[in-house]
């Protein structure tokens, strides 16, 4: 165990140190410069392409196909999670307020580098024998890229580290967190609480994707409602500390110390690295795990699915990550408390909640990881039908059902440690992939731009897999 140990962390400082957050914030920087910073100079187009359309009359006409805001909901379970409590907290406490910042552009490039990816997914996907769209990093790897044998290891390797990803960060460390949180706040015991976890999550993925994205869709919103209120509240009650809070963050993320007026380069490497961390592990753009759910949406225009990308991570990080950065910072627990994640986050709720906080905290994990439980089964599920066709995944919902029950009360450090691994290795044929397309999405997104921004007369780039096909000059 030890030798496995030490190999998983050399590998892991290799996939997850600084040159792969250079690479997948510079796959964002390479698209935001070749679209024009659509992400932002076209944001109240994307606004009022996603969630205010969301409002509007459902166009649910495919029986087989999400809708984009059930797509969309789904792609959020999977990537709000403890992460988003427990993770940024963390980094507070460690790296700073200045990881705040880095990770608000971590998250400003990550939008592109999600659009992308949802462009190219939406794009490139392909209905399987229930009459389903399945797609994602494996299918625009596989079918968009010219040299076939390298698309076709890529592709490979993408579905098989994803699988093995879905038990632990997708399944088993979130089971443990209900678990532990449930224990401490209310004395449920840990299998007890896998047990009916298993029991839930197994009727729900028997109903299929639309179950999964209807589930969803009702209980993302409730949880991000529920959990923006919280944190607004106690950031509402401590707004005189706003000011201060800007102030640190700031100058954080350059590394001044207010007392001696210098600039550190130790500081500044802490608040960047983390920063960037935790947007890249909250909203995973660039990971190639969101798009598989975001293309099967029931769009016709991948522009379209892409735009929720964008809006996907905006509220993942830009949202709900800075509410929780700034619940711990104007209360700051993080200079008075040697509690870390999830416990640093109680504490500042204990402030003005009392004896209710550790409650509240233990709902808001469990809605968090349960959800993701939920979007990683899709995406395990999606990667194994790609490898080994539609009759594994009956037998994939099964054990991943199981392994709720398994991870919901076993010390789980060293499966965590290998899945994080496995999730990182996730990125590099995903972003080699969307980096070799990427002509292919500023085509596309360029002709979507003169057809319904500019009111060209042009025709429109579908969908290579849809009913009508639309052939696109190299």
């Amino acid at each position: 165990m030890e030798i496995i140990k030490n190999i998983n962390d050399a590998v892991n400082s290799v996939v997850w140190g600084v040159p792969m957050l250079i690479l997948i914030i510079g796959t964002g920087i390479y698209f935001s410069f070749r679209l024009g910073f659509f992400q932002l100079f076209r944001f109240k187009h994307v606004l009022k392409s996603t969630i205010f359309s969301a409002f509007g009359k459902k166009k649910d006409k495919n029986r087989n196909a999400l809708t984009p805001f059930q797509a969309m909901s789904t792609a959020l379970a999977a990537t709000i999670g403890t992460g988003n409590i427990a993770g940024v907290a963390s980094a507070v406490a460690i790296g700073g307020a200045g990881a705040v910042f880095w990770m608000w552009v971590s998250a400003f490039f990550g939008m592109m580098t999600s659009f992308a990816e949802n462009v190219l997914g939406v794009y490139y996907r392909k209905r399987n024998e229930k009459g389903e769209w399945s797609g994602g990093a494996m299918y625009y790897i596989g079918e968009g890229l010219k040299n076939k044998k390298l698309a076709k290891v890529l592709s490979v390797l993408f579905a098989v580290f994803c699988v093995l990803a879905s038990f632990g960060i997708g399944n088993m460390s979130q089971v443990n967190s209900i678990a532990a949180s449930l224990e401490s706040a209310f004395n449920i015991p840990p299998a007890a609480v896998g047990i009916v976890l298993a029991v839930i999550v197994g009727f729900i993925l028997v109903g299929g994707v639309k179950r999964i994205g209807a589930v969803a869709e009702k209980i993302v919103p409730f949880m991000a409602l529920l959990y923006i209120l919280l944190t607004l509240s106690v950031v509402i009650v401590n707004i005189k500390a706003i000011p201060e809070v800007f102030s640190s963050i700031f100058k954080g993320a350059f590394g001044i110390d207010a007392v001696a007026g210098g600039i550190s380069g130790a500081l500044i490497k802490e608040a960047v690295t983390l920063g960037f961390k935790r947007g890249v592990f909250s909203n995973e753009a660039g990971l190639g795990s969101g798009v598989i759910v975001n293309s099967t949406a029931d769009v016709k225009e991948p522009v379209e699915q892409g735009m929720w990308g964008i809006f996907e991570v905006f509220f993942d990080t830009i949202v709900v990550c800075t509410l929780t950065a700034f619940t711990v910072l104007t209360t700051g627990v993080h200079k008075i408390s040697d509690a870390e994640g999830a416990a640093l986050v109680g504490e500042a709720f204990a402030q003005e909640f009392t004896s209710s906080a550790g409650a509240i905290v233990a709902v808001s994990i469990t809605l968090f990881a349960f959800t993701t439980v939920l979007g990683w089964a899709f995406y395990g599920s999606k990667c194994l039908e790609y490898l080994f066709g539609n009759k594994a995944v009956t037998v994939y919902k099964i054990i991943y059902s199981l392994m709720l029950i398994v991870g919901s009360s076993m010390n789980l450090t060293l499966a965590l440690e290998i899945s994080d691994t496995l999730n990182a290795l996730m990125a590099i044929p995903n972003l080699i992939g969307v980096l070799l397309l990427s002509g292919t999405v500023v085509k596309i997104t360029r002709n979507y731009i003169d057809r319904k921004i500019k009111n060209k007369k042009v025709s429109p780039m579908l969908s290579a897999y849809t009913e009508i096909q639309f052939e696109m000059e190299e």
